[in-house]
C-alpha cells in the first residue's frame, strides 16, 4: 500500500513539474461556454483556434466549457463545430476574459457530416479507438421495426460486433458484453435493452451525443475491460418550447423541451412506448387478450444557470418491460437512474464537476398457479459520489483529476413462495461492496506534431458484509466459512491502472498513434446465453472471485484526404485478459446460493486489425468498416487446457453504410453487413442410457454458425419547410433479400429413423418493412 501511494505521489509530482508555464511572455486566459444559438444547447467538442501567428487551439468539454491561454495583444479566433457555421471573433487580450460563444447551425447539405469533430483535430488527438456519433445519422439509417437505435448504430463501427440477430447487445475487441461500461449522464445502465435486446433503452430523441472508447480510455473511466459508451442527454431548449415525436408500427415517441427561464434554465421530457399489447386486445382468445407485451422509457432533465460560475443539472431515466401471459406468468424488468450535477468555474482555467448518481436495475418473474405459485426477484443498485476537476495550465498542458466513491448492493435471484405452494422458498444472501478510485491524467501538446495523453487510476474494491462467505476447493466443496457483520471486510483488492496515448503528425494529412491501457473490473455477469439477458446473474468480486484485468496495446495510422472530405484509419491491437470467468460442466447459475463453487477461472487474449474509411461531406456520405480479429480463452478445466475460441470470436466483420441526398427533402440510406458465424459448441455424437439419447460434447466452441449477412434500405421524405412545423416519413426494409440468418441451430432425432440425427435451424427474421412519421414543432 505504501508503494502504491508513493507511485501516485510521484506521478502527480511529474504532472506539476512538466506543466509549469515555460514562457516568460505575459499571458491571459479567455474562457466560457459554447452553445447552439437557436436552442442554447451546449456543444461538446467545438474547437476554438487562434488563427494568428500562435497556432493553438482548445476544445469544449462535456459541458461546453473551453479555456484558451493567449499572449497579450490582438488575436483572431475561429470557432468551429461540424454542422454549424464557423464564427470569427477579434479580441484585444489584456486581461483574463469570459467569452461565451453562440454558433448558428449550418443548413446546407455540404455542412452535414457523419460525425462531429474537425478532421485535423481528429488527427492530432492522442486518444485512440474513439468514435463519436451524431444523432442525425442514427435517424437516417434503416433498422429493424423502424425504431432508430443508438446501440445498433454502434454495432456498425469497426471493432464492434453484434451479440445476435436484432440484438442491442454488442462485443468490443474480443470482450464479453458485460465488459462494456454504458453510462447515461454518468449513471451506469446495467441492462441496456428492451424486449430481450431487440431495442436499446436509449430514446434517440433525448440524446445529444455519444462517445465510444475502444482503447486508450482516459483515466477518468474505470470499472470495465472492453469499452466505454458515454451518452449525454440533451439539456433542453432555453429559447422556446418545442415538441417533437414520431409514430411507428411498433412504438411512438414524444418529447417536449423548453425554457424554465429564458437563457437561464431549460427542461426536456421525452417518452416512448410500444403498443403491441393493444393488438392483443382485439383477439377473441382470452388467453391472448389478457396478456401483456410492452415496454416504455422516460427521460427527464432540467438545468439552471445561477450565474457565470454555477450551473446545476438534474436528469433521470426510467424504463420498464412488461410481459405476461393470461394470468399464469408475468415477467418485468427495468432500469432507473438519477444524476444531480453541479458545474462550478473556480477561475478561467479551473473547472469542476460534482455528481451524485443513483442506478438501479431489477427484474421480477411471477408464476401464478394454485399449487406451485412463486416469485423470483433480483436487483442491483448503487450510489455514487463523483468529483472531477479540469485544470487548463496553459495552451500546452491540461490536467484532469478526481475521485469516485461507489456503494453497491446486489440481491441475487431469490425465490419466494407462499406456504400453500408446493415449491419451497430459496432465499439467497445479498452482497455488498464499495469501490473507491482516484485518478489523474495529463494532456501535453509537446509540439505542433507531438501530443501525449497519459494518466493513472488507482482503484480499491472492498467486499463487505453482512453475509456468509465460504471458500471452496477444486471440487466445489466448502473448506471454510466466515460470517461477517454489516460493514465487515471480506476481501480488499488494490489495482493500479496506467493509461498512455500518443500521436505524431507526420504532415498535415497523416498521423501515427500509439496507446497502452490497463483496466480492472470488479462486477461480473454470469451468462450461458449468446447475449446478455435480463435474468443473467451479476456477482461482485469476493474472496473467491478476483477482479478481471486486461492490458491492451494498440498502434494506428490516420489520414485525411480529398480536401478533408475523407478520413481513413487503421488500428491494430493486442489485448491480454486475466481472471476470466466460466462455468464447470453442468453448472446451474440461477437460484444457486453457492454459485461461486461452480465457477472456474482462466485467461483470455484478443487481437485484430480495424480499417475505417468514411466520407463526411457532400450528397453521398457514409463509411466502410472492416475488422479482422481473434478472441480466445484458456481454462485448465476446458479442452484439456488448450486455447479455444470465445463465443464472441468472429474472424471477419464488414459494414458498408451509405446515405445519399437526392434533394433537400429526399434521402436514401443503405447498410450491408457481413460477418463470420459465431463460435458454438455442437454435439460430436450421442449415446443411449436405456431409451434416452444423451448428446456427447467434445471441444468447447469447436464449430461455427453459418456466416451472417443482410442488406437494409431506407427512404426519408421531408415535408415542405414551414416556419413552425416540420415532419418527415421514414420508410425502411430490413433484410431486403429475405436471407434467413441462423439464430439457433439444434439437433434432433429423425422422425422416420430415430438412429439418424439431423440438424435444424431457427431464424428470427426474414424481410421486415417499417414506416415511421416524425414531427417537430
Amino acid at each position: 500500500m505504501s508503494r502504491t501511494l508513493a507511485a501516485i505521489t510521484f506521478f502527480l509530482g511529474v504532472f506539476l513539474f512538466i506543466s509549469l508555464p515555460v514562457s516568460a511572455q505575459t499571458r491571459h486566459t479567455i474562457s466560457g461556454i459554447i452553445r447552439d444559438a437557436s436552442t442554447s444547447e451546449t456543444l461538446i467538442g467545438a474547437t476554438v483556434t487562434n488563427v494568428g501567428n500562435e497556432q493553438i487551439s482548445a476544445t469544449s468539454n462535456t459541458y461546453g466549457f473551453y479555456s484558451l491561454s493567449l499572449t497579450e495583444g490582438k488575436h483572431a479566433l475561429r470557432i468551429s463545430y461540424v454542422g454549424y457555421q464557423d464564427t470569427l471573433i477579434d479580441l484585444l487580450v489584456n486581461e483574463d476574459m469570459g467569452v461565451n460563444i453562440a454558433l448558428s447551425p449550418g443548413r446546407t447539405l455540404d455542412e452535414v457530416r457523419v460525425t462531429f469533430g474537425s478532421p485535423k483535430e481528429q488527427l492530432k488527438t492522442p486518444i485512440m479507438g474513439l468514435n463519436t456519433l451524431n444523432m442525425k445519422d442514427v435517424e437516417t439509417l434503416p433498422i429493424i421495426f423502424g425504431e432508430k437505435d443508438l446501440l445498433k448504430t454502434i454495432q456498425l463501427l469497426p471493432g464492434v460486433l453484434s451479440a445476435g440477430e436484432g440484438s442491442a447487445g454488442f462485443y468490443v475487441r474480443g470482450g464479453s458484453s458485460d465488459q462494456n461500461l454504458i453510462v447515461l449522464d454518468e449513471a451506469t445502465v446495467y441492462n441496456a435493452s428492451h424486449l430481450f435486446g431487440f431495442f436499446s433503452t436509449f430514446n434517440s430523441d433525448a440524446i445529444k451525443d455519444v462517445s465510444l472508447y475502444k482503447g486508450g480510455m482516459p483515466a477518468k473511466y474505470g470499472g470495465r475491460l472492453a469499452s466505454v459508451v458515454d451518452i449525454n442527454m440533451l439539456d433542453g431548449n432555453k429559447q422556446a418550447t418545442r415538441v417533437k415525436g414520431g409514430l411507428g408500427l411498433i412504438a411512438s415517441r414524444l418529447s417536449i423541451e423548453g425554457p424554465l427561464k429564458k437563457d437561464k434554465g431549460s427542461f426536456i421530457v421525452s417518452g416512448r412506448r410500444t403498443y403491441a399489447d393493444l393488438f392483443l386486445k382485439v383477439s377473441k382468445d382470452s388467453s391472448i387478450n389478457n396478456s401483456s407485451l410492452y415496454f416504455y422509457d422516460l427521460n427527464l432533465k432540467g438545468n439552471y444557470q445561477f450565474n457565470d460560475r454555477n450551473i446545476v443539472y438534474l436528469s433521470g431515466y426510467f424504463g420498464k418491460d412488461v410481459l405476461g401471459y393470461a394470468g399464469t406468468f408475468g415477467f418485468d424488468w427495468g432500469n432507473a437512474t438519477a444524476t444531480l450535477r453541479w458545474n462550478h468555474v473556480y477561475g478561467p482555467r479551473f473547472f469542476s464537476n460534482t455528481s451524485l448518481i443513483y442506478s438501479n436495475f431489477n427484474y421480477n418473474v411471477e408464476v401464478y398457479d394454485e399449487k406451485a405459485n412463486f416469485t423470483i426477484a433480483s436487483l442491483i443498485k448503487n450510489f455514487k459520489l463523483k468529483q472531477d476537476f479540469q485544470f487548463f495550465v496553459n495552451p500546452q498542458h491540461e490536467i484532469n483529476f478526481g475521485a469516485v466513491a461507489l456503494k453497491q448492493k446486489i440481491v441475487p435471484a431469490t425465490l419466494h413462495a407462499p406456504e400453500s405452494s408446493q415449491i419451497s422458498s430459496l432465499p439467497i444472501e445479498s452482497r455488498h461492496g464499495a469501490d473507491l478510485s482516484i485518478y489523474a491524467s495529463h494532456h501535453w501538446k509537446a509540439s505542433p506534431k507531438f501530443n501525449l495523453h497519459y494518466g493513472l487510476r488507482f482503484n480499491t474494491f472492498l467486499s463487505l458484509g453482512p453475509g456468509t462467505f465460504s471458500s471452496y476447493d477444486s471440487d466445489g466443496d466448502i473448506t471454510s466459512t466466515r460470517v461477517l457483520p454489516s460493514g465487515g471486510l471480506a476481501e480488499a483488492y488494490f489495482n493500479l491502472e496506467p493509461r498512455f496515448s500518443a500521436s505524431f503528425m507526420m504532415n498535415p494529412q497523416n498521423s501515427l498513434k500509439l496507446s497502452f491501457n490497463r483496466n480492472t473490473q470488479s462486477l461480473h455477469q454470469l451468462s450461458n446465453s449468446t447475449s446478455a439477458l435480463p435474468t443473467d446473474v451479476w456477482v461482485m468480486s469476493s474472496p473467491n472471485i478476483k477482479p478481471q484485468t486486461a492490458n491492451q496495446g494498440a498502434f494506428g495510422y490516420y489520414r485525411v484526404f480529398g480536401r478533408d472530405r475523407y478520413e481513413f484509419s487503421s488500428e491494430v491491437y493486442y489485448k491480454r485478459m486475466y481472471h476470466q470467468i466460466d462455468f464447470k460442466n453442468g453448472a446451474e447459475i440461477q437460484a444457486n446460493p453457492n454459485v461461486e463453487a461452480d465457477l472456474i477461472y482462466g485467461t483470455g487474449r484478443a487481437y485484430g486489425l480495424e480499417l475505417y474509411l468514411k466520407k463526411k461531406e457532400g450528397l453521398l456520405q457514409g463509411w466502410l468498416s472492416y475488422t479482422l480479429s481473434k478472441s480466445e480463452r484458456q481454462f485448465t478445466q476446458i479442452n484439456e487446457g488448450a486455447w479455444f475460441p470465445a463465443p464472441q470470436d468472429r474472424t471477419h466483420n464488414l459494414n458498408l453504410i451509405g446515405m445519399y441526398h437526392l434533394s433537400a427533402r429526399v434521402g436514401l440510406s443503405a447498410s450491408f453487413v457481413f460477418g463470420t458465424g459465431r463460435a458454438v459448441t455442437f454435439p460430436s455424437g450421442k449415446y443411449y442410457i436405456g431409451d434416452q439419447p444423451i448428446w456427447y460434447y467434445s471441444e468447447r466452441n469447436g464449430y461455427r454458425m453459418p456466416a451472417y449477412h443482410r442488406l437494409d434500405l431506407g427512404l426519408t421524405l421531408h415535408s415542405k419547410p414551414r416556419k413552425k412545423f416540420q415532419s418527415s416519413w421514414n420508410f425502411g426494409i430490413y433484410n431486403v433479400y429475405n436471407h434467413k440468418n441462423a439464430y439457433i441451430i439444434d439437433f434432433r432425432e429423425n422422425e422416420d429413423n430415430p438412429q439418424k440425427t439431423e440438424a435444424y435451424q431457427v431464424a428470427l427474421f426474414g424481410i421486415v418493412p417499417s414506416i415511421t412519421w416524425n414531427f417537430n414543432f
